[in-house]
């Protein structure tokens, strides 16, 4: 059995490691980023901001160049795309970068993967170091999230010495936030799809109540009102008329509700109800983008064009 990390942090800092300490010291390390969308340039425009030396690396014309130098990068980011289709969660392009990685290097995942996913691929690719660290950006304010985390997690695929160390030299770079942990990197796996099938969750909720106020001649404005100046109700979601419709849209939720499904069956089979509650949530969410014709691009990409399809013509069914 592994050692727990509270004794694996003792353990690092009782030896003491002046060496290395002082080469962390003296130099920053050299960033690396793979991927180069909204998500991974804030980060690393914020990085350059904070005086690191960052490279890029992405199919885009300016980065492109410097695939054979992110394996001289100490630390490198990936913030690429992993899509969940009809077949399921695709982490095919994940796969593909790792290689370019130097050998003994530090790995970040930043894209949304299933739980157990750092660990499988850690295996698979023992050269490099491989940590877990979420990212929570949105895209309206995403320059300002990445340089004002509200959490940093970074977490270790295995519970060991090196990960803790590498760990912690990701930690040290990264913009400070109000809580900062090392922990197991399922455990950040976990957390990242907590906040966004909490997202999901409130979405759908606002949704069903704001039905309900509209059958019973209630003024949602007024629910709303004081949805907001309840401490205990997380108001973010609180307006079920969202950007350009109704439900959970966006390239998170669509794709994320339904990779967790999938992998929530799989492990917890037995469970058949909690299942089911999965199952309503996102029967309700493609009932509400259909309806209001959001996003069915990527709800295509995800369920397929037949599921997208079926609802549109229950929703013909029930306007009738």
């Amino acid at each position: 059995m592994r050692a727990p990390i509270a004794a694996i942090s003792a353990h690092v800092q009782a030896l003491n490691y002046p060496y290395n300490a002082a080469i962390m010291a003296s130099k920053k390390p050299l960033i690396g980023f793979i991927g180069q969308g909204w998500i991974g340039r804030a980060y690393a425009d914020n990085y350059e901001e904070r005086g690191y030396e960052v490279i890029r690396y992405s199919l885009e014309k300016p980065w492109v160049k410097n695939k054979d130098k992110i394996k001289e990068c100490d630390i490198v980011f990936i913030a690429v795309w992993t899509p969940t289709t009809p077949n399921g969660f695709d982490i095919s392009v994940v796969e593909s970068v790792l290689p370019l990685i130097g050998k003994g290097k530090i790995a970040v995942l930043k894209s949304t993967i299933v739980p157990g996913t750092t660990q499988m691929l850690q295996k698979k690719f023992p050269d490099v170091v491989l940590l877990y660290g979420p990212e929570f950006l949105s895209v309206s304010t995403h320059i300002h999230d990445a340089a004002h985390p509200f959490v940093n997690l970074v977490g270790m695929s295995v519970e060991d010495s090196k990960h803790y160390l590498a760990a912690e030299k990701v930690m040290k770079t990264l913009p400070k936030a109000p809580y900062s942990t090392i922990c197991k990197s399922v455990e950040a796996e976990i957390f990242k799809y907590t906040h966004n099938a909490s997202g999901y969750t409130q979405v759908i909720l606002f949704n069903l109540m704001y039905d309900l106020a509209q059958k019973l001649g209630a003024n949602w404005d007024v629910v709303n009102a004081a949805v907001k100046h309840d401490p205990l109700i997380s108001n973010r979601y609180s307006n079920p008329l969202h950007k350009s419709g109704r439900g959970a849209g966006g390239g998170c939720f669509i794709k994320d509700m339904s990779a967790l499904r999938r992998h929530y069956k799989k492990h917890v089979p037995e469970d058949k109800f909690g299942l089911k509650v999965f199952e309503a949530m996102e029967a309700k969410n493609i009932d509400l983008l259909v309806s209001t014709n959001k996003d069915l691009d990527l709800l295509e990409g995800v369920y397929g064009a037949e599921v997208v399809k079926k609802a549109q013509k229950a929703t013909k069914a029930k306007k009738r």
